[in-house]
C-alpha cells in the first residue's frame, strides 16, 4: 500500500517487485489472481545403507561394482548417486539394481542452489581504530533504542566504514535480530559477500539480478525460513523478508542506481526507511560522499551523524593532480592521455603499482562525422549519435541496442570519416600506442558477461597484478586493491555539464569515489584529473577530497533553486510514438495540474518538457513536474487521480502515462 500511493504504481508491480523471479501472478481460469510458482526445487538422489555395514560387508555378489558401492557407503555414510559415481566410476544402474534388492535406499532430497562466495584472506574485524569505535559507541544505541532510528556515517575513502558496519550487524544478531546491506553494483557484491560470510558465516544470503533463477528463488526461501539473517545484494535485495529486522546499511547511498527506473518506479531508501519504521530498526547511511538530502538531514537533526574524517591506515589521501587539456591541445597533445598522466603510469609501471583509468563512457568515440559535407550516424530509432566500437568495428546505439557496421567512407560524400570523442575502448588502444607489450583489463558493460562476470575480472586484476584497469563507474567505488596508487580520471567534463540539477553531485561524487581508489594499502597514493575546465569549483573541490566546501556551495544554489531537498519533485511523463499527441497529452496534464493546485498552494507545476533523450527505441518522452515543499498524502492522492484519468483516457489509449516519485536525468 505503502509503495502504490508514494510511487504511483499497482498493487500488482508492487508485489512482484518484491517477490523473487520465478514466483509472480497470473490469471487463473476463475479470473483470479493467484501465486504460481515458475521454478522448482531442485532435487538430488541420495544412497544409503538399508541393512548395517556388518550385512554389507559380508554382502554375497558377483559384480564387482555392487561391491564397491557397498563398501563406498559402508565408509562414507549417506551421498549422492552423482557423488557415489564420480568416486567408484559405476554408473547409476549399478546403484538401481542394489535398490531394488532392498541393500542400499534411493529417496530424493531437495538442495538449494547457492552462489558461490568467494574466499578472501582479509583478516576480520578484531579491533577497531579509535574513531572507529568512536563511531560504533555512537551508532550502537541506536540498536537498543526499541524505536525507529536513522543515522548517517559520514567518512572519508578508506576510513573503514565496513568494520563497523560489521560490529553494528554483529551486535543486532547479538540481539537476535537480522541485517540488510545494500551496495549500489553488482561489481561490489562478491566482496562484501566474501567479507560478511567469513564473519557471519552460512547466515549469509546474497540477492541480485546477476544471480540465476534458482539461485535467487532458494536465497530468497533461506532467508524467508531465517536460515539466512544477514542479507547482502543490490536495490531489489530492500525486500528480502529478514525475520526480525533490526538494522538496514545502505552502502554509497548517494548512488543513483538505488533508483529504479523501470516500473514501480521505487527508491530503496525511501523502502529502507519505511521498512525500519514498521520493525523499529535502524536505518544507517554511509558514504564518503552523501547526498545533499542525507547531509542536510543529518546536520539538522533528523538523522544521528557520525564522522570517520581519516583513513584507516593513517596514510594520507591522495595526492591530486589536475591535468589542464587546454594546455594540451596547445603544446600539441590532445589525445586521451595526457603527458602528465603517460609520466605517473610509467612510475607505477617500473615500480610493480597498479594503476585505474576511470572515463564514464564505453566505446571508442561517442560522434562519428564527416567534415565533408557535416553528415552524423545517429540512430533511426533514438534521438542519439551512434557510438564506434573498434572492438567490431561497429556503430551501436547504446539505449536501444541498434548497431551497423562502420562504412569506410562517408555514405554521402565519399568524404574521409573522423571520430570524435573518447570510450573506454578507444582509452585503451591509445594506451597499447603509448606503453606497448603491457597487459591492461578493461571494465564495462561490453566485457561483462556470463563468461566473464565482475568477480572474475576483478580476481584477475587482483591475482595477476595486471598493471592497468581500464573501466567505467563500476569500478569507482567499494573496490580495496591495496597495489593501486594511481588514479587517472579522464574527461569528467561530461558528466559535469549534462544540464541536470545532480550533475555537480553525481560528478563531485564520482571523481571522489575514484580517487579514493588510489594509496588504500602501504603505499602512498595520487590521482591525476584530467580536464578541460581546471578552474571549475567542483573539479577543485573534489581535487582537495573537500565534501564540506562543495555541500556548502550546493545547498545554497538548490535553495536558490527550489531544487531538492527543499522541494519534492513528481513528475509526469508521458511516451509514445506519435510525438504531436505525446505533446497534447502533456500540455493537457499540465493544465489539469494546474486547475488542482492553484498558486495559494504551494505547488509548483513546470513543463510540458521533453526528456534529455526525447526519443528511445522509437517512442518520444515528454515530462510535467510538480514541485512542492512537503507532498503530503493529499498532493500524492491528486495527483495519482490526475495520472489515472489521463492513463484510461481513450484519446490517449497508444500513449504510456506514468507517475514517478523524483526527478530522472535520463
Amino acid at each position: 500500500k505503502f509503495m502504490k500511493a508514494r510511487f504511483y504504481c499497482t498493487y500488482y508491480s508492487a508485489i512482484k517487485a518484491m517477490l523473487p523471479t520465478g514466483i509472480w501472478f497470473r490469471d487463473s481460469a476463475d479470473s483470479q489472481k493467484r501465486p504460481e510458482r515458475r521454478i522448482k526445487e531442485k532435487t538430488v538422489k541420495i544412497a544409503s545403507l538399508a541393512i548395517s555395514a556388518e550385512e554389507a560387508a559380508d554382502y554375497v555378489t558377483r559384480s564387482a561394482n555392487h561391491r564397491a558401492i557397498l563398501k563406498f557407503l559402508a565408509e562414507s555414510g549417506e551421498t549422492s548417486v552423482e557423488d557415489i559415481c564420480y568416486f567408484t566410476g559405476v554408473t547409476a544402474a549399478s546403484l538401481n539394481a542394489l535398490a531394488k534388492r532392498g541393500v542400499i535406499s534411493l529417496e530424493p532430497r531437495e538442495v538449494l542452489r547457492r552462489p558461490k562466495v568467494s574466499e578472501i584472506t582479509t583478516p576480520t574485524v578484531t579491533e577497531l581504530s579509535p574513531e572507529q569505535a568512536k563511531a560504533y559507541s555512537e551508532l550502537s544505541p541506536l540498536l537498543e533504542s526499541g524505536k525507529p532510528e536513522a543515522a548517517l556515517l559520514y567518512g572519508v575513502t578508506g576510513s573503514g566504514k565496513t568494520s563497523v558496519y560489521i560490529k553494528l550487524i554483529n551486535a543486532a544478531l547479538e540481539h537476535n535480530r537480522g541485517a540488510i546491506v545494500l551496495v549500489p553494483e553488482i561489481a561490489l557484491t562478491p566482496q562484501f559477500t566474501a567479507l560478511f560470510s567469513k564473519h557471519f558465516g552460512e547466515r549469509v544470503a546474497v540477492l541480485h539480478s546477476s544471480l540465476s533463477v534458482g539461485e535467487r528463488y532458494d536465497e530468497w526461501r533461506r532467508i524467508r525460513a531465517g536460515d539466512a539473517v544477514v542479507v547482502v545484494g543490490t536495490r531489489s535485495a530492500v525486500f528480502a523478508p529478514v525475520h526480525r529486522l533490526g538494522i538496514i546499511i545502505i552502502d554509497e547511498e548517494q548512488e543513483q542506481t538505488y533508483q529504479s527506473d523501470s516500473v514501480p518506479r521505487y527508491n530503496a531508501q525511501d523502502i529502507a526507511k519505511f521498512r525500519c519504521v514498521q520493525r523499529k530498526a535502524m536505518l544507517l547511511l554511509g558514504s564518503a560522499t552523501p547526498s545533499i538530502e542525507s547531509m542536510l538531514a543529518a546536520k539538522t537533526g533528523r538523522y544521528r551523524l557520525s564522522v570517520l574524517p581519516a583513513r584507516y591506515n593513517t596514510k594520507p589521501l591522495p595526492k591530486v593532480i589536475i591535468a589542464d587539456m587546454k594546455r594540451e591541445l596547445k603544446e600539441g597533445g590532445g589525445g586521451a592521455l595526457s603527458q602528465t598522466l603517460r609520466t605517473e603510469v610509467e612510475k607505477n609501471l617500473e615500480r610493480g603499482e597498479q594503476s585505474i583509468l576511470f572515463i564514464n563512457r564505453r566505446g571508442a568515440n561517442a560522434i562519428v562525422a564527416c567534415p565533408e559535407c557535416g553528415k552524423t550516424f545517429t540512430c533511426p530509432d533514438c534521438s542519439v549519435n551512434l557510438t564506434y566500437h573498434t572492438a567490431n568495428r561497429r556503430l551501436m546505439c547504446h539505449y536501444c541496442g541498434y548497431s551497423e557496421p562502420l562504412p569506410p567512407r562517408c555514405p554521402q560524400c565519399n568524404g574521409i570519416l573522423k571520430f570524435i570523442g573518447t570510450g573506454t575502448q578507444k582509452v585503451e588502444d591509445e594506451f597499447h600506442l603509448v606503453f606497448p607489450g603491457v597487459s591492461t583489463l578493461r571494465m564495462d558493460t561490453d566485457t561483462i558477461n556470463a563468461a566473464n562476470p565482475h568477480e572474475a575480472l576483478l580476481k584477475k586484476f587482483s591475482d595477476d597484478k595486471i598493471p592497468v584497469l581500464i573501466g567505467t563507474q563500476m569500478i569507482t567505488k567499494g573496490l580495496n586493491f591495496p597495489n593501486v596508487t594511481l588514479v587517472g580520471v579522464i574527461n569528467p567534463d561530461n558528466s559535469l555539464y549534462a544540464g541536470y540539477y545532480r550533475a555537480q553531485e553525481r560528478t563531485f561524487a564520482l571523481i571522489t569515489q575514484v580517487v579514493g581508489r588510489a594509496g588504500r594499502g602501504d603505499k602512498d597514493g595520487r590521482a591525476v584529473i584530467q580536464t578541460f575546465t581546471p578552474q571549475n569549483e567542483v573539479i577543485r573541490f573534489a581535487a582537495a577530497q573537500d565534501y564540506d566546501a562543495f555541500y556548502e556551495r550546493e545547498i545554497h544554489l538548490r535553495q536558490l533553486s527550489g531544487a531538492p531537498p527543499f522541494a519534492e519533485l513528481h513528475c509526469a511523463a508521458v511516451s509514445g510514438m506519435d510525438e504531436d499527441l505525446v505533446i497534447l497529452c502533456a500540455k493537457e496534464i499540465r493544465d489539469a495540474l494546474t486547475d488542482a493546485f492553484p498558486a495559494a498552494s504551494g505547488v509548483r507545476i513546470l513543463g510540458p518538457t521533453a526528456a534529455p533523450v526525447v526519443k528511445v527505441s522509437n517512442r518520444f518522452r515528454y515530462r510535467v513536474f510538480a514541485a512542492h515543499k512537503s507532498a503530503d498524502a493529499r498532493f500524492r492522492a491528486v495527483f495519482a487521480d490526475v495520472i489515472r484519468k489521463f492513463a484510461s483516457d481513450n484519446r490517449f489509449r497508444k500513449l504510456a502515462v506514468a507517475g514517478i516519485n523524483g526527478a530522472f536525468d535520463s
